[in-house]
């Protein structure tokens, strides 16, 4: 068992990971959603998604690495993070999110937070 305070230092070093992950992975969703833009392919779109998702994938399998240590095994609760990060990374960085409601903003937030309290409570699994 780590000491609480190695803990609580891991659990947010998971949740920076996981932010920048899930922004990396974003930015290839955005870009690949515009490399067929007006109908046309536009190479060097392709390649800003490209190496978004190289960013985030890079970064996903050191979290990964460090939710074993916290004893999150299982690949739900592993997924369930970074797709929620990756989710409201879409919506952040295409300009969406600002113009959702703020009552949505805050739902989006929550689901943030109920994500890493599962993380933290069903980790052991």
């Amino acid at each position: 068992m780590q000491p609480p305070t190695s803990r609580v230092a891991l659990i947010a070093l998971v949740i920076a990971l996981s932010v920048l992950s899930g922004m990396g992975d974003a930015q290839g969703f955005v870009h690949a959603a515009r490399v067929w833009e007006g109908g046309r392919f536009h190479p060097a779109t392709l390649v800003r998604s490209a190496f978004g998702f190289a960013f985030g994938i890079s970064l996903y399998y050191g979290i990964v690495g460090l939710l074993q240590k916290l004893g999150v095994r299982t690949p739900e609760v592993q997924t369930l993070l970074w797709f929620s990060v990756t989710l409201v990374g879409v919506a952040v960085m295409s300009g969406a999110f600002w113009s959702w409601r703020r009552v949505d903003q805050l739902v989006a937030v929550g689901v943030l937070v109920g994500v890493a309290w599962l993380m933290v409570r069903t980790g052991n699994g």
